[in-house]
């Protein structure tokens, strides 16, 4: 077998996708089961998101999911990848993550999104609209403040002084804002993998040491599904590109079809080629393929952290391909890594 990657923080990603003719509920629940596996075969951290009105997905409340997980866990980082600030008031989130850190100290991550919901309907029921993302800065800024000192005589307790490491997810201008703040970076190879790496050199030239982070930090964002074989784990990933090859074209993001109900589909040809795209991009196949690829992603990018996402029909695939990955990069048998993030400077 090949070499495991350099040894660096692997974490996980897990959206809360619902199977066809799955309850909600049940969903929300795998989640929780799923974090406690993620903690016994030894992945650093266990995200979860952020989504409204999604047939899809379960996940709408993300710190109340975070807890769920948190309270199920013992030693595992938990936390949102990400809270979607334009949705929230940024006091509101500041309070969110304080109790979090409060009942489950040194194991809380807010990472923070600035996508607004996926329709105008939801949108308005969640009280904004587009023109809110464009005061992410704002929002941002008063987060922050909230989290570390108060802002204008109002304090966001218990969260106020307490160490909840801020992540933001890059999405747009996202890079050179994580760069601005001095956060930490998550990002995807969206649209490709070319400007995701030239946002990344951007990041790392631009960044401004801060109180959140004393230098760069990476986290590249990577879909990967092990499995017996390349056809195998290509067949497993069929039910996500359905699903945006639908939300595209439909205007809803669905719920997971099993491969074969897929392979009988008559699709347009707008949705075959949205398909054929989000078929591409993933690492995949058995740990001889998956294991080389990992290392030539972290060379490529200089990634500090991976965090690995996967959604497919077949949940027991989906759990075996976690823990084969896990076991090819030993990472239950590695020391522990502890918070990787550069040491901030001392708060004022």
């Amino acid at each position: 077998m090949s070499t495991a990657p350099q040894a660096i923080p692997y974490s996980i990603l897990d959206r809360s996708r619902v199977r066809q003719d799955q309850a909600y509920p049940e969903a929300l629940r795998e989640t929780v089961e799923f974090g406690q596996l993620a903690e016994q075969w030894g992945y650093h951290r266990f995200w979860v998101s952020e989504h409204h009105s999604v047939p899809g997905v379960a996940g709408s409340a993300p710190t109340v999911l975070a807890a769920g997980v948190a309270a199920a866990t013992r030693h595992i980082r938990v936390g949102t990848g990400g809270v979607m600030l334009p949705n929230h008031q940024p006091l509101v989130v500041a309070e969110q993550f304080g109790v979090l850190e409060s009942l489950y100290p040194g194991r809380i991550d807010m990472g923070l999104g600035r996508s607004v919901g996926f329709t105008d309907g939801v949108r308005r029921a969640l009280g904004h609209d587009k023109r809110d993302a464009e005061d992410f800065d704002a929002q941002l800024s008063e987060l922050l403040d909230f989290v570390t000192k108060g802002r204008s005589g109002v304090h966001a307790w218990p969260a106020e002084g307490l160490h909840i490491p801020a992540y933001l997810l890059a999405t747009g201008s996202g890079a050179a804002r994580a760069a601005r703040f001095g956060l930490p970076l998550v990002i995807a190879a969206f649209p490709t993998e070319a400007a995701m790496i030239e946002s990344i050199t951007r990041y790392r030239n631009d960044f401004r040491p801060s109180a959140w982070s004393a230098a760069p930090y990476v986290i590249v964002s990577s879909s990967v599904v092990v499995a017996d074989t390349v056809a195998e784990s290509r067949r497993l990933l069929m039910p996500e590109a359905w699903s945006a090859a639908y939300s595209r074209t439909q205007g809803e993001f669905p719920p997971l079809l099993p491969p074969e109900r897929i392979e009988a589909l008559t699709m347009t040809d707008r949705q075959r080629r949205i398909f054929d795209e989000s078929m591409r991009g993933h690492i995949h196949g058995p740990e001889e393929v998956v294991l080389p690829a990992l290392e030539s992603l972290v060379d490529r990018t200089g990634a500090d952290e991976i965090l690995v996402h996967t959604s497919t029909y077949d949940r027991a695939a989906r759990l075996d391909s976690h823990r084969r990955l896990a076991e090819a990069l030993n990472l239950a048998g590695a020391d522990a890594i502890g918070d990787a993030i550069p040491a901030a400077p001392q708060r004022r």
